[in-house]
């Protein structure tokens, strides 16, 4: 179903008020409690609806897997399985993905690895998936399961894209255009160890589903390797952003996964802490990751 609400369209004061005001009510209805699903493989039809209802009001969901099945199954293809209950078929080409499109994150030594944060057991800064990605190739929605949880450490912090687009609205609706702008946020070339280039990516913080006119986010909190469009209404919007997720914001939800959890979502904004600090050999802490180019859907 198309969105009826115009997440660009920042003069329309009517229907921002009513979509915002329907957003904090419905938001404010749920819980994070994690949703019980029997099998990664198939969820049954009334836990895929508990799932669906929690994405479709705060673009997220967590779970916890309660028959984890026979441990020497290939935990990837239960993963891609349970994406798939939610349309979620079009898998992301990641250097680092198997065969089954799905990236193992745990602690790395290996050198195709090595200045990769996501592959230590440093902390990683607020950002969306995919934020260097080009237009063509836009992730809009990840699943991460837990294997392994680290001794230590190594909690999520998630926060709808919605929300923030709400916060900034409030705050000065300009932001909603500047961040739209299509050279507001610009990654440049990557080198890769492998000589491979990344190509320079630039584009909007802000724009529209073209399926659906679902809000779509790009963004990370980086200091490095990201420029800004050069003007104070950008720089400004970009500034309040950064204080409303390390703020006490209510709409920022901590997520300790344990083995067998998840999360899955229509690529919210999502930070990790440092694990696992104080130990000699890599942490045994093991996420799946698998990343997709459309968004979460399904009835």
């Amino acid at each position: 179903m198309k969105q009826s609400f115009d997440f660009l369209d920042a003069g329309n004061e009517t229907h921002f008020r009513s979509w915002r005001a329907e957003k904090l009510r419905r938001s404010a209805g749920l819980t994070n409690d994690p949703v019980q699903i029997g099998s990664l493989e198939g969820p049954d039809r009334s836990e895929a609806l508990t799932v669906l209802n929690q994405c479709k009001h705060q673009n997220f969901c967590i779970y916890q897997v309660t028959d984890p099945g026979d441990p020497t199954e290939r935990s990837s293809l239960k993963l891609r399985a349970f994406a798939k209950s939610f349309g979620l078929c079009i898998a992301e080409d990641h250097p680092f993905a198997g065969d089954d499109g799905v990236v193992d994150l745990c602690a790395s030594s290996k050198p195709s690895k090595v200045g990769y944060i996501p592959y230590t057991n440093r902390p990683l800064n607020w950002h969306t998936d995919g934020y260097y990605n080009s237009e063509g190739k836009k992730i809009r929605s990840f699943v991460l399961h837990c294997v392994r949880s680290a001794a230590d450490g190594g909690n999520n912090q998630i926060m709808d894209p919605e929300i923030a687009y709400l916060r900034l609205r409030d705050e000065n609706p300009e932001f909603i255009t500047a961040l739209s702008h299509p050279n507001a946020m610009t990654i440049p070339e990557n080198v890769e160890p492998s000589g491979k280039v990344r190509p320079a990516s630039c584009g909007p913080v802000f724009s529209l589903d073209p399926e659906t006119g679902d809000l779509d986010m790009r963004y990370t909190a980086r200091k490095r390797s990201v420029i800004w469009r050069d003007d104070d209404v950008t720089r400004a919007a970009v500034d309040f952003l950064n204080s409303i997720l390390v703020s006490a914001d209510p709409h920022i939800h901590t997520v300790a996964l344990e083995p067998d959890q998840g999360i899955i979502c229509n690529n919210c904004l999502h930070n990790r802490t440092g694990f696992d600090s104080q130990s000699a050999t890599l942490s045994v802490r093991h996420l799946l990751r698998a990343r997709f180019h459309n968004r979460i859907s399904g009835a």
